[in-house]
């Protein structure tokens, strides 16, 4: 359904579709991400709100995702809060 859709649209995003893509940075399991920049998503466990304000506002050393839609970056954090459950 429509949950899957998005779950897809988010893990696409997350591997290739931002720039950079989130897994040069994180890792995250569910997305075969080892990145070790960023905090480790698995670890971290963030919920979906958290992962939003991170891609939108940038926080440490990531930056701000801005070139991504309203619904892209929804799609992400609900992914990422998801896949780390």
């Amino acid at each position: 359904g429509d949950l899957e859709l998005a779950d897809d649209e988010g893990k696409r995003l997350f591997t290739v579709g931002a720039a950079p893509a989130c897994k040069l940075c994180h890792t995250l399991k569910d997305a075969g991400a080892e990145g070790a920049i960023g905090p480790s998503l698995d670890e971290l466990k963030p919920d979906a709100a958290r992962v939003a304000k991170a891609v939108k506002n940038g926080t440490g050393q990531m930056p701000a995702f801005s070139q991504l839609t309203e619904e892209q970056v929804q799609a992400i954090a609900k992914y990422v809060e998801a896949a780390t459950k």
